[in-house]
This record gives structure tokens, sequence and C-alpha cells, in this order.
């Protein structure tokens, strides 16, 4: 069975919910245990996604996905230009 691995909208959701409940005075492990995660899960979170808004969250994910297209476009063309140098140099 594949284990589910949540969205990065519900992992910013959790964190403010730990936030929550740390505020309303239940001791931070408590919280953490409440939201169904290890305390390793959750400062890995916290590390990544913590302070972040819904709002920052979607630039980020549109900047990773123009990043992963720029990288294959650039391997494309490294590609191409490696090909046009051995067809000019007669090594084909």
């Amino acid at each position: 069975m594949a284990i589910k691995r949540p969205k990065p909208e519900e992992i910013v959701v959790k964190l403010r919910q730990v936030e929550v409940l740390m505020g309303q005075g239940m001791p931070r492990i408590d919280a953490i245990r409440q939201i169904s995660v290890t305390e390793q899960t959750y400062y890995r979170w916290k590390k990544k996604y913590g302070g972040m808004g819904t709002e920052q969250l979607k630039e980020l994910k549109r900047l990773q996905k123009e990043n992963e297209r720029l990288r294959r476009a650039v391997s494309d063309l490294t590609l191409d230009k490696l090909i046009l140098r051995e067809a000019a140099s007669g090594n084909f």
C-alpha cells in the first residue's frame, strides 16, 4: 500500500494547527501528536514551510515548476549543441 504524502498546503495547515494548540496552552509534543505526525516530521516541515502563507507557497510551487522547465530547456540545448559540434567536425 502506498504511503500518502500530504500536499504542501495541507502541511501549512497542520503547522498552523500546532501553533493554535500551543497558543491555547497545550505542550508542543501533545500538539504534534494531535496532528498525527512524528516530532521529526514536524520539525522537518517547520524548517521547510514554517512561516509560509498560502500565497508564498503558491509562488514557491510556481517558481519550482519554472525552474524545472528551464533546466530541461538548458539540457536540450546543450545536447543540440553537442550534436551540431560533432556534425560540424565530421565525426558522425
